[in-house]
This record gives structure tokens, sequence and C-alpha cells, in this order.
């Protein structure tokens, strides 16, 4: 019998190209596991927070729309991103993990993050891919700067 440990992290990449979420589903993909866990994060076209609304609010009839998101990173962000999934995954019951997060210009309704997560079921994966996601919008030193329709811009994010 195998002692050896198997590392969880099976992607994690900030990347200036286009997401695929074909690529990091295949990432976790194992014949041994019942259950994966998924979110893509897009770009979308309104900030509720800027705009003070609350986030469980859909803040239908907005003036100003979002129309780009130029997102940058410190360098230290990958690494970062890879400590993290490996973090959630030793909190979880889940044998792999992958994130890709996008860097550079975003449009409305590109991808800006890929996460999964797998495991022998369902439940295991569901939570940590929301802890996944969770911990990396709010650890991973990634900022956005919104740009908006009617010319004006502000940054946000992690750190």
């Amino acid at each position: 019998m195998s002692t050896e440990l198997v590392d969880p992290v099976r992607l994690a990449r900030i990347s200036a190209e286009p997401l695929s979420v074909d690529t990091v589903l295949a990432a976790v993909t194992d014949p041994g596991c019942g259950g994966i866990g998924l979110f893509v994060g897009t770009v979308r076209d309104i900030d509720p927070v800027s705009i003070g609304l609350s986030t469980d609010r859909d803040p239908i009839g907005a003036e100003d729309r979002v129309v780009a998101l130029q997102y940058t990173c410190h360098p230290s962000a990958e690494q970062t991103l890879a400590e993290i999934c490996r973090e959630v995954a030793g909190r979880h019951q889940v044998r792999h993990v992958a994130v890709e997060h996008r860097i550079g210009d975003l449009g409305v309704g590109d991808l800006a993050v890929v996460v999964a997560t797998s495991a022998v079921h369902r439940g295991p994966a569901l939570e940590a891919c929301r802890d996944l996601i969770d911990t990396v919008k709010e650890q991973v030193p990634i900022w956005k700067e919104q740009i908006w329709d009617n010319g004006s811009s502000q940054w946000s994010g992690a750190q």
C-alpha cells in the first residue's frame, strides 16, 4: 500500500488568455469522484455595491452600466492561489481542486474566474467549491478596475 501524498491542486493559474470551463473541469475529473463542484464567474454589467444596493437585490433600472473590467495582480498571486487551494482541500474531503483567474481587459460576459473541486460525494465538492471561491476573492492579491458607460471607473479587490 502506497503512503505517497498526492497534491490535490490540479490547476492554480492566473492567465491573460481567455479561460476555459472545459480545461478546469478536466483538471478535477476523476473516475473515483461522484461529485464535482463548479463555479464560473463572469463579468456583469452592473455593480450593486457601487450604486448603493445590497448584493442580494437586482438593480434593475440602474443608470450606469459596467462595460469592461481591467484585472491586475501582484506577482505573488499565483503562488497565493495554489496555497489557498491546498488549504481549502485540507478543510474538505475533496480529491482535487482547480482554479483559473483571468487578468487583463475583459468585457461583459467574459469569464473572470473558474473554480472546480471533486470529491467522492457531491456535498464535500460543493462545500469546498464555495469555500474556495470565497477565499480566493478575499485573499488573492487581484484587483479590478470597473469601467462604466459614463466614462468613470473605480478600483476594488482583495488586499
